[in-house]
């Protein structure tokens, strides 16, 4: 069994990332898309013991888009 925990990750609506963990309370926000991997490692390092630390990060990107018609 894999050991892993997911984020769902929108654009903020004042530019940037917003990043929260699904079934965890870890919230947390980068500037930049390429800051993500270490802003999540980061979160994850502060919420879990090292012994119940997940091994995998996924990120699922939330991407909305308006059309007119």
């Amino acid at each position: 069994m894999v050991n892993e925990i997911i984020f769902t990750v929108n654009e903020s609506f004042d530019g940037g990332y917003e990043a929260k963990a699904v079934g965890h309370s870890i919230f947390t926000q980068c500037d930049e898309y390429d800051e993500l991997p270490m802003v999540l490692r980061d979160a994850v390092k502060c919420h879990f013991d090292e012994d119940k630390m997940p091994s995998l990060i996924r990120i699922h990107l939330v991407k909305d888009m308006v059309i007119a018609v």
